[in-house]
């Protein structure tokens, strides 16, 4: 059974749906922005209210945990009420948490997410533990004997973990799946390329990808037809500019309207599972490990690893949690069987 260490965050979510909630668009020059809002000094009643343990290190363990993987996870906490409710949590999960820290100085991550009746959600986040991992806290003998190592956003100091990590565990040969975060991503492109040339797969999402490249998608810039479905040429030009290595395969996210891929040569593009949405939290972190699961697990078929991470992701929005809706690979691939239509493109 293949090992699989995720590293990343760890956070107890609170879960708040308010009926009276407004989404306000407000239109400028520059740009378009959508926002949720309440009446100012009003006491709201709150519609739905449920509490979870969620974040990245924990979503992406758990995922792998469930799709078979034999699975470790690091993440840090606190000693606190919110860290025993997420130790309790992986009382269920086929999850090793020996290379877990805690620590009784810090606080357990907390964020509180405001849910929208379209589905979307605003998070309130206290980062708390999840942005003061050092370098000791680093169990680098798990690394070294893990086959694959899932790498979820790093915030604050944390973020100063991730390139002895990359550079420990790309010199022992353990593979590497980087979900890139904001924080990395905001130090700079010189910073970035040390982690990314050393990445076995590399995912962001579209907003992330321009922010590493500096290419925006034009809305006047013309389309390259993939049978029924199109790529855009800007998301092209950032696939290809994220990708470094021979090796690496570069996905980018773009919410509702798929995925698409990059290994050398192909482009692919997967519009997304059809569900029911309720909550988008997890969704990323699902389809991003589920991705690197399935061509870990399927030898590099690109196109199928696609199909898979957006089936388990559309299952996860289909729930409150986002660890709730996640599925097996036989679970996966009934779903798949179900709509014999839904299928990749190439090009």
């Amino acid at each position: 059974m293949p090992k699989v260490i995720t590293i990343g965050s760890a956070t107890m979510d609170v879960f708040v749906e308010c009926d009276e909630a407004n989404i306000v668009s407000v239109c400028s020059k520059d740009r378009n922005a959508d926002f949720m809002s309440y009446p100012y000094g009003s006491k709201i009643d709150i519609s739905s209210f449920a509490s979870n343990v969620g974040g990245g290190g924990v979503n992406t363990a758990c995922n792998f945990g469930n799709l078979g993987f034999n699975t470790s996870a690091i993440f840090k906490i606190g000693k606190d009420i919110y860290s025993e409710g997420i130790l309790d949590f992986f009382k269920s999960q086929n999850v090793d948490l020996k290379t877990i820290v805690q620590n009784e100085n810090v606080s357990t991550g907390f964020s509180i997410i405001l849910v929208s009746f379209q589905g979307d959600r605003t998070v309130l986040a206290h980062r708390g533990a999840n942005a003061l991992i050092t370098e000791n806290d680093i169990d680098f003998e798990a690394i070294k004997n893990a086959d694959l190592i899932y790498i979820a956003p790093l915030n604050g100091e944390s973020n100063k973990v991730l390139e002895p990590i990359v550079e420990f565990a790309h010199n022992h040969d353990t593979k590497i799946c980087f979900n890139a975060g904001t924080t990395s991503i905001k130090k700079g492109h010189e910073h970035l390329k040390k982690i990314l040339e050393s990445a076995h797969v590399v995912v962001m999402n579209k907003e992330e990808a321009t922010m590493t490249t500096g290419i925006h998608v034009r809305p006047d810039t013309k389309t390259e037809k993939f049978s029924q479905d199109v790529i855009h040429q800007d998301i092209k030009k950032m696939l290809q500019a994220l990708k470094i290595k021979d090796y690496q395969v570069v996905v980018i996210t773009d919410g509702n309207k798929g995925a698409y891929a990059y290994e050398g040569k192909k482009f692919y593009y997967c519009p997304i599972f059809p569900s029911e949405v309720i909550s988008t939290l997890g969704a990323g972190d699902a389809f991003a490990s589920t991705f690197c699961a399935a061509l870990f697990k399927n030898n590099k078929d690109i196109g199928n690893a696609l199909m898979y991470g957006s089936v388990n992701s559309s299952s996860v929005v289909s729930k409150f949690g986002a660890t709730e809706g996640l599925l097996t690979f036989e679970e996966i691939e009934a779903k798949l069987a179900s709509k014999p239509e839904y299928t990749y493109l190439v090009g």
